[in-house]
């Protein structure tokens, strides 16, 4: 696996340090990135356990289900304003 990113992270942290402004643009698109992607393994584990929970336990799957969107949803809320305050922090400058 190579890993070509290497060279196009190198190019933005030169361009960034030549002014606090693209450090502070590269932190708010990393902050907005990886808050899409704990949301999205947050909910993917929900996803994964409720469908083992309803398969080992058919009675329970309604209240499992209805668990489960409701942890679905307070994630991607979590996930949704750490997007918006990264992208707050990038429209400062």
């Amino acid at each position: 696996m190579t890993f070509e990113i290497l060279p196009l992270l190198q190019a933005a942290t030169e361009t960034a340090s030549n002014n606090n402004v693209g450090l502070s643009l590269i932190g708010a698109s990393l902050g907005a990135g990886l808050a899409v992607i704990g949301a999205g393994l947050g909910i993917g584990r929900i996803g994964g356990q409720a469908v083992e929970a309803m398969a080992r336990q058919p009675e329970a799957a309604g209240r499992i289900q209805t668990a489960a969107l409701i942890l679905a949803a307070l994630i991607e809320g979590v996930a949704l304003f750490g997007a918006v305050i990264a992208f707050m922090i990038a429209g400062k400058f």
